[in-house]
């Protein structure tokens, strides 16, 4: 597609009136100075879309359960309470990582790759976080234009859009309105050294080391002389990396004492895992396969990991259990090991295997979504709707806003014959992804349903009554939009 009509598209995408009518209702604060709270709403509007349109979005909980639980220790440090941070990844093969208003931190698959440490790896997101807590999105507009949602609500959609072609970013900053971005997507050089200094103390403070954030930014400047500029990883791109800041970094770094912190299993099992996912399981075999053999590897423990997942992606079910067992020698412990176990016992037809696998994990693990999701995922699928019921309740009172275990009991109930709860059950699954009218049609079915007693019955009509008051509160012009934006983020696609 040519550069022109692919602008022209990420222009339609961002005019004011299709931006507009997908903004969260934020009241008077829209019309005032731009608040923690109001960034955090046109954060959410655009983190609900990526989540249902983008297909490089990688929804697996095993990676986003470690990204977050890494991201968590560092904004554990923070003064900053307002922000509720949520980290992400995305399926690309590109060196980056961004930050959305509202505290959404999306990284590369990528990058997470070619991180030598948990530490490198815990710098780039400190430096992420560190743009959130300082505002650095909106205090990098006009003064006269914060006020404005359609200006930081074009600036986020123009940042995911910077990932890969600054080309159609600036098409889309161009599209709003009266929204003047001073330097365009790059932050500042004032804005970078701040979320360096941040980002440190933040490491230092979750016990990560400080070191990692100069090793790594010193090889993204390698890159910076080995290829053009084209040709430079994205995050150069949108970070600005220069020697004066590099050598800030540095000095700042010296002034620390010296402390050496070993990596994760968790960190060593998801790059093996994503080494898995981004390229072929044959190539990534061959590769764990000579890691293995030449003794070349930064964990044994992850390559016997790794080389088990690619070798079950192949259907070679024997030798992927071998490599598991060969993993586990050290007796290290990980639910990781559990959730390939199971799908291993469920790929050769023994679910009762698989269950017993699962159900220990699940106690072991009682807070590690794979594990949960997994159980009551083969529970279902075995017939065990009763224990299904039981586990999907007992999980929905500590993560009450989980749309996909309200999905699988709302899965559960429609095996159980209960259609009120199931379309109910199912109206929450919708409404924690900020689908609200999507949300209001299944209460409307549930009204309808023939079961239920009069207590199902009146908290559907109060539930029902209260989303629709939500939906009424809200410009008209967002009234009645179940999707609000829609756009892909890939280099050579972005559509309406």
């Amino acid at each position: 597609m040519k550069k022109s009509l692919l602008l022209g598209l990420s222009i339609a995408l961002l005019m004011p009136l299709g931006i507009a009518a997908g903004l969260p209702d934020l009241g008077e604060s829209a019309q005032s100075d731009l608040s923690p709270q109001a960034e955090r709403a046109i954060g959410q509007s655009v983190m609900n879309d990526i989540r249902l349109h983008e297909t490089s979005y990688l929804d697996d909980p095993e990676v986003t359960g470690y990204i977050n639980e890494l991201g968590h220790r560092l904004t554990a440090q923070s003064d900053d309470t307002l922000q509720g941070f949520e980290f992400f990844a995305l399926r690309d093969s590109t060196l980056n990582a961004f930050a959305m208003p509202g505290g959404f931190i999306g990284v590369h698959t990528g990058l997470m790759i070619a991180t030598e440490s948990e530490s490198e790896l815990a710098s780039v997101l400190a430096h992420e976080v560190s743009h959130v807590t300082q505002h650095h999105l909106a205090r990098q507009l006009r003064p006269q234009a914060q006020s404005q949602m359609l200006t930081l609500m074009t600036f986020a959609v123009a940042v995911l859009a910077s990932r890969n072609r600054p080309d159609l970013a600036q098409g889309a900053m161009m599209a709003g309105q009266g929204a003047a971005i001073q330097n365009q997507l790059s932050y500042s050089r004032d804005f970078e050294r701040e979320a360096d200094r941040f980002g440190l103390a933040l490491m230092e403070k979750a016990g990560y080391d400080v070191r990692g954030m100069a090793s790594f930014f010193g090889r993204l400047e390698k890159y910076t002389r080995i290829y053009e500029s084209n040709d430079a990883p994205s995050y150069l791109r949108t970070h600005p990396l220069t020697t004066e800041r590099i050598t800030d970094i540095e000095n700042r770094i010296q002034q620390r004492p010296y402390r050496q912190v070993p990596d994760s299993l968790a960190f060593t099992l998801v790059r093996a895992k994503l080494a898995v996912i981004d390229g072929t399981p044959q190539d990534a075999a061959a590769t764990f396969k000579a890691q293995i053999a030449g003794h070349k590897f930064n964990s044994e423990i992850a390559a016997h990991y790794g080389l088990a997942l690619a070798l079950s992606k192949t259907r070679n079910y024997s030798g992927a259990e071998a490599e598991l067992r060969l993993a586990r020698q050290t007796k290290a412990t990980s639910p990781m090991f559990e959730t390939l176990a199971a799908d291993l016992r469920l790929k050769q037809g023994d679910a009762a295997s698989a269950l017993s696998i699962l159900r220990s994990a699940n106690s072991n693990y009682p807070q590690n979504r794979a594990v949960a999701y997994m159980l009551v995922e083969t529970l279902i699928q075995s017939g065990n709707l009763p224990e299904a019921l039981q586990v999907t309740t007992r999980d929905l009172q500590s993560y009450t806003t989980d749309s996909k275990m309200y999905e699988f009991q709302a899965r559960t109930y429609a095996g159980l014959g209960k259609q009120l709860l199931q379309h109910r059950v199912l109206a929450e699954a919708y409404y924690n992804r900020g689908q609200n009218v999507a949300a209001i049609e299944q209460l409307s079915l549930a009204q309808k349903a023939p079961d239920g007693d009069f207590y199902d019955h009146s908290q559907v009509d109060s539930r029902l009554r209260e989303l629709r008051a939500i939906e009424a509160a809200k410009p008209k012009q967002e009234q009645n939009q179940n999707q609000p934006l829609r756009w892909s983020l890939k280099d050579d696609h972005h559509e309406l």
